[in-house]
């Protein structure tokens, strides 16, 4: 990245910190941390105009630090990365395998439905599934299991959107 960032004015740049909110315009940002095996790794919580959405993905694990700083957003990006059964298919040696499904891995499509389940109680309206992995997840497989989730816990569909974001072009827009 070194030789990336020499290309960019110093006032384009912004280092940021975990749980310190910044601006960019009237959008407020604040990072907080996830557990993932990387360098210091974050989600974002943006709020503008009394409203709040949200992006989450590279998460090992679900956590109370997670929910609390998702919890009362109106839209969610969130990983929905595997689905267990198909990863224990794939290709992918013994130790990626038990990476990806660690706790410092990746979010499987069923926490990613628990997760959203509960939110919806706190008035999420939207929710895009992302990161999905090409070789241990399919868009139509999250999405069913996200539903079934869903379904399964008697929630409330009527108000609710979900969808899938795709690789390779851009998705509908989503007024919030």
């Amino acid at each position: 990245m070194p030789k990336q960032s020499e290309k960019i004015s110093d006032n384009n740049k912004k280092n940021i910190n975990i749980d310190e909110k910044f601006s960019i315009g009237d959008i407020d940002v604040l990072p907080f941390s996830i557990p993932h095996d990387a360098a210091n790794p974050c989600g974002y919580t943006l709020f503008s105009d009394n409203k709040k959405i949200s992006i989450a993905t590279d998460i090992g694990h679900m956590n109370n630090n997670i929910i609390k700083h998702i919890d009362g957003s109106e839209f969610l990006l969130l990983e929905a990365n595997y689905d267990p059964e198909v990863l224990k298919c794939t290709k992918y040696p013994f130790k990626l395998k038990s990476r990806i499904a660690g706790p410092t891995g990746h979010l499987s499509n069923q926490v990613a439905g628990q997760t959203i389940n509960y939110l919806i109680k706190s008035g999420l309206k939207n929710a895009i599934l992302g990161h999905l992995s090409k070789e241990s997840n399919f868009p139509e497989l999250a999405y069913q299991t996200v539903i079934d989730e869903l379904i399964s816990n008697g929630t409330n569909l009527s108000n609710f959107n979900l969808s899938i974001a795709s690789r390779d072009c851009p998705g509908k827009l989503i007024h919030i």
